[in-house]
């Protein structure tokens, strides 16, 4: 069990290092814009989960702080408790990097935010809320077009 609690961090190191550190190449943006990267992480969920789906179902069906707890010291339960917490950071992670990219946030401010999502996501997030609202306001408006088309 810990070798795939390990493993499910790892086969995300790659799509985080692309994000991070060439997040102006374009093999990273057609890389990234693929949902499907989070995929790898959550088979890795799949493999530890289906054996103890009863156990994990009792929790999200009926929560509570004890069960929780008792159901923590089962490494099964807690790897892929953990192998969701990782899909989900890299899901997210996907789409600050795609939104930032489509706004022109610089990628040396991006990068520490990407890190930064990688660690506490759940703090990190609302910051690059505030990021993304400076970015749209500090952004000039383009004229309008009255009608006109506008090729790419």
């Amino acid at each position: 069990m810990s070798t795939l609690f390990d493993l499910v961090f790892y086969v995300t190191v790659p799509f985080w290092a692309l994000m991070i550190f060439a997040p102006t190449w374009r093999w990273t943006r057609t890389i990234i814009s693929s949902p499907w990267i989070v995929l790898v992480p959550l088979v890795i969920w799949a493999i530890v989960a289906i054996p103890v789906l009863g156990p994990i179902w009792s929790l999200v069906t009926s929560p509570s702080l004890d069960a929780i707890t008792d159901a923590a010291a089962d490494p099964a339960v807690l790897t892929a408790l953990w192998a969701q917490i990782i899909a989900w950071d890299l899901f997210l992670g996907r789409w600050i990097y795609l939104d930032s990219r489509e706004r022109a946030v610089h990628p040396l401010l991006m990068g520490p935010v990407l890190v930064g999502t990688i660690l506490l996501s759940p703090i990190v997030f609302p910051i690059y809320l505030l990021i993304r609202e400076f970015a749209r306001r500090s952004t000039p408006s383009a004229p309008a077009t009255q009608g006109v088309p506008v090729s790419t």
